[in-house]
């Protein structure tokens, strides 16, 4: 198995957790590609790639796509020493903590994130983010 990371390269905390992921120990390979790029778009030409940028998006090899929250749960699975956690965050008494960290999460991002006018076809000017 392998997974696709799909982060905003825009976002300082996405940018962080990046970094931060590919300082674990992986017991799944990542590859951390930004999201609306022209290597996420050559991946996976059948993704809104809008959706993208909106939220944490991970592509499995078998093609299952998982977003947000199931997003985040899967990319703790993929680490070494966050495996367990991670199933534990799938678990009934675990999902609302996953849930309000992704919540969290994003309303940080909100604020802090840089925003651009989206262009005709919903991407920023660079064609990297749209908010």
């Amino acid at each position: 198995m392998r997974l696709t990371v799909l982060y905003d390269a825009q976002c300082p905390l996405c940018v962080h957790l990046r970094a931060w992921m590919l300082r674990q120990a992986r017991l799944v390979p990542l590859d951390l590609v930004p999201a609306g790029s022209q290597e996420a778009r050559r991946r996976f030409p059948g993704l809104d790639h809008r959706e993208t940028l909106e939220e944490i998006t991970v592509v499995g090899n078998d093609g299952a796509v998982y977003r947000g929250t199931d997003a985040w749960i899967v990319c703790l699975w993929a680490l070494a020493e966050h495996r367990a956690k991670a199933y534990w965050l799938a678990t009934p008494a675990g999902r609302p903590v996953a849930r309000l960290t992704v919540l969290a999460a994003a309303k940080w991002r909100q604020a802090t994130a840089p925003s651009c006018p989206a262009g005709e076809d919903g991407r920023c000017g660079a064609g990297e983010t749209s908010r």
